[in-house]
């Protein structure tokens, strides 16, 4: 089985004077030599190097406390995810599945093999507790692939304990750097190896492969907002697989931006090639909202609930509500699972790389980005302006509520091709995304409240049928009519500045 833990390391060069003496750093009682251990891991990768391109690491170790199989995704500068699996001769099916978004059917294959000497010192503290590993590493890498390079080099790597305070790495990063040891220009010792053991015009390539051109036409600057919402899709995959907080949320967001992206620039991208391709993003963004439209009407409820005195709270309320939300939310992590390992999803992928790779561009495309851009999204605008406005002249009521839910989407839809723009059109669109993102807040709040009065009605009908008390339902669903009237009252003085000025 799997296991995760949180890495947090610093990497240095290092020369034939080895390590400095850490007898001196703050809060360090002593320096434990735990010996020389022997490391021998083999890195596997695409054959166009896909996992090292976002910076992920796959290995198979021997040697050591922890062999096994290791993944490793970067997390901040110094700070990675690893997930470990047992040592076995194939890749384990829970490790395989958390590259699948970048692999897809494309074989794992060797590519560099490392052979370490690790020589250990712990750092612990006046009760004997571990602070840090400081090792010195001296590395052989073999290249796998290709014209097979070797290259050699000796660092020293600092990784924090777990629990510990990270200060000790500032502390320990002082004294390395007063001895004259300098930090390592490669971030693992991977990209060390995959440069090093690199030929002469590969490396080359690959320097300018990481330097993509700047957004000159407006059709250049949808395709980079296309590529980053590509890019955020993929990245997201493996921390939904591992139900990361808040993954599932920003995953279906990235699928409504493109989406957005393809309507609202839709005279910048044939529409017989985006059409589709949205098609499917709706799809995708239905499958991960199951889990978190549920889970935003349980906590809504939920602290709802809380809100009240318990002399309001008239019958079993809390467990019914336990009960109902358990039973709308059961199987569906299992079904986003399925969604993620089939072959729909890998299709989907695979047509927006070939959409990128390729894109569809119309004419308009090839124009100044000031003008083609700030059309489209002032036409998104004023068809925003028309839905809120009609809106706002309904009675209360069901058609009321409709409306300002077609307001809302219409929001979405005006705040991501405003994001698109920013790039183009600078402070200006900038000032309409904030503005957006306000009337948004609003209907957003408006339809949760549109929302919770239908599941309160399901569960007070529950309850009833069992014999219970509906009041406690009845008293709740009272105030959410409150706070969408509040909504309703406060939109026109939010909307009205917006509508005047609008500042694109």
């Amino acid at each position: 089985m799997a296991e995760t833990k949180r890495e947090i390391e610093r990497k240095y060069e290092s020369d034939e004077s080895g390590l400095p003496d850490l007898t001196g750093v703050a809060g360090v009682a002593a320096v434990v030599d735990k010996g020389v251990a022997q490391l021998d891991a083999t890195y596997y990768d695409t054959a166009d190097e896909r996992l090292a391109g976002a910076a992920i690491t796959l290995r198979r170790r021997t040697g050591g406390s922890d062999a096994g199989w290791h993944l490793k995704f970067p997390v901040a500068p110094g700070v990675r995810d690893e997930i470990q699996a047992p040592l076995s001769d194939t890749l384990p099916r829970e490790i395989a599945a958390l590259v699948r978004s970048r692999v897809r059917d494309t074989d794992l294959l060797p590519v560099v093999r490392l052979r370490s000497a690790r020589d250990v010192r712990e750092l612990t503290d006046g009760k004997g507790r571990l602070l840090a590993e400081v090792s010195v590493d001296a590395v052989t890498a073999e290249r796998l692939t290709g014209d097979g390079g070797r290259a050699q080099w000796t660092e020293i790597e600092v990784e924090l304990a777990d629990g510990a305070d990270p200060a000790v790495l500032d502390k320990v990063d002082k004294r390395l750097r007063k001895a004259g040891v300098r930090p390592s220009k490669s971030p693992s010792k991977l990209a060390r190896a995959l440069t090093e053991t690199a030929p002469k015009k590969a490396r080359k390539h690959r320097r300018a492969a990481t330097r993509p051109a700047p957004p000159v036409t407006a059709g250049d600057h949808v395709l980079a907002y296309l590529r980053e919402q590509r890019d955020t899709i993929v990245a997201l995959d493996p921390a939904v697989r591992r139900d990361v907080y808040d993954s599932v949320h920003r995953m279906r967001v990235a699928t409504r931006r493109t989406r957005s992206a393809f309507k609202s620039y839709g005279k910048l991208l044939d529409r017989a090639v985006t059409d589709p391709i949205g098609e499917e993003l709706k799809w995708l963004a239905g499958e991960l909202g199951v889990d978190r439209d549920q889970e935003v009407l349980t906590e809504r409820l939920t602290d709802a609930l809380g809100a009240l005195p318990r002399t309001l709270t008239a019958g079993p309320v809390r467990t019914r509500l336990r009960t109902w939300s358990h039973a709308r939310r059961g199987g569906s992590r299992r079904r986003l699972i399925a969604v993620l390992d089939g072959r729909r999803y890998l299709a989907l992928l695979g047509a927006l790389d070939a959409l990128l790779a390729e894109p569809p561009l119309l004419k308009p495309a090839a124009g100044d980005p000031a003008k083609v851009i700030s059309r489209a999204v002032r036409k998104d605008f004023d068809k925003l302006a028309v839905l809120v406005e009609q809106a706002l002249e309904l009675p209360p009521g069901h058609d009321r509520d409709f409306a300002l839910h077609e307001a809302r989407k219409k929001a979405k839809r005006a705040r991501y091709a405003a994001e698109a723009a920013v790039p183009a059109l600078g402070d200006p669109a900038g000032g309409l995304v904030k503005s957006m993102k306000s009337v948004q807040s609003l209907l957003g709040d408006h339809q949760d409240s549109v929302m919770t009065r239908e599941a309160l009605r399901d569960l007070a009908q529950q309850a009833h049928s069992a014999g219970e008390s509906a009041f406690t339902y009845g008293l709740l669903y009272g105030r959410e009519e409150r706070r969408a009237a509040d909504v309703e009252r406060e939109l026109p003085g939010v909307w009205a500045p917006i509508r005047a000025e609008v500042p694109v």
